[in-house]
């Protein structure tokens, strides 16, 4: 079986490859990815060669993605910009990647009738005030960078309506793990915290968030591919719903760092409050479960940012 692996330098994509290559080493991959801010070359820099290629190219390269879908059996679309602060400073590159990269997409999985697997998020339903979102739940994104994950899926459900592409939506809570972006949240409280320097913390630290392992998600996202009905979409949760500031708490007391460190700061604009997704279908039609607690997540998570200190300023 050939896959096509999109932003496969990124944090989930990359991690996604390695989960690939240790669970079902006989798949080839090939990794197209445009090396934008959320790539690290690092990331894959021990992967393993065989059945392993890497493509520089952008997923708006229409010519480019018609080459690669047309000699893959299935597509993975891990790439997106997706980091909520730039999409408020910058949201044209969230429009280009995350809709017109998506759309690009979905043309040459038309033309050569392959599966499709879109990687979307739990943002595009907004900040929920109670209960939480099962997949039918309305579309109601806050930020750019939601919104044009929103779009993106909407893309894909009408290319399915009307053209019958083979394709699934898979939407997941907040990642966390090795190989992340050091933009966000966990890997910025880490490498602060070793640092033994101020922690930033926004407004009261009270919003809430469902954290799921990376490794966990790309567990999902491939039983998905084996086991889902095209058309579909599937939600895909931690079930660890915590507050920022429990959080970096529990990261601290890990390292054994003072609580002194975190420092309130002025929120953000348009802060989602809360976000949370029922994965009561994909548990029981596709039997998954994640296997991680938090607490397991986060100590394997800090022993990898302590230890490849070196890799994770490659870029």
């Amino acid at each position: 079986m050939n896959i096509l692996v999109t932003g496969g330098l990124g944090f989930i994509g990359s991690n996604f490859i390695i989960y690939i290559q240790e669970n079902h080493p006989n798949i080839k991959i090939t990794n197209i990815d445009a090396k934008l801010e959320g790539s690290n070359q690092a990331n894959l820099r021990h992967i393993k060669k065989e059945n392993y290629r890497f493509v520089y190219g952008n997923i708006m390269n229409q010519k480019l993605m018609d080459k690669l879908i047309a000699g893959s059996d299935a597509v993975f679309n891990f790439a997106a910009e997706s980091h909520v602060d730039r999409s408020i400073t910058n949201p044209k590159s969230f429009i280009n990647s995350n809709i017109i990269g998506t759309y690009t997409i979905l043309e040459s999985i038309r033309r050569f009738k392959k599966r499709l697997i879109q990687i979307s998020t739990d943002e595009v339903f907004g900040s929920l005030k109670t209960g939480s979102a099962i997949e039918e739940h309305i579309l109601n994104p806050s930020s750019p960078y939601s919104s044009s994950k929103a779009s993106a899926e909407l893309l894909v459900r009408s290319y399915v309506t009307t053209y019958g592409i083979d394709a699934i939506i898979t939407r997941c809570t907040n990642n966390y793990g090795p190989r992340q972006a050091e933009e966000k949240l966990i890997p910025k409280v880490i490498t602060l915290a070793d640092k033994n320097k101020e922690i930033p913390v926004y407004g009261t630290g009270k919003n809430i968030r469902d954290w799921i392992f990376v490794k966990d998600h790309c567990d999902a996202v491939f039983r998905v591919f084996e086991k889902g009905k095209w058309g579909e979409s599937y939600n895909i949760a931690g079930n660890n719903e915590l507050d920022n500031n429990t959080i970096v708490k529990k990261i601290l007391k890990i390292m054994g760092k003072p609580l002194s460190l975190i420092n309130y700061v002025k929120d953000r604009p348009g802060h989602d409050f809360r976000y949370s997704l029922d994965s009561t279908k994909i548990q029981k039609r596709l039997s998954w479960r994640p296997e991680y607690r938090i607490e397991e997540g986060l100590e394997e998570t800090i022993s990898w940012y302590l230890g490849n200190k070196f890799l994770r300023a490659k870029k």
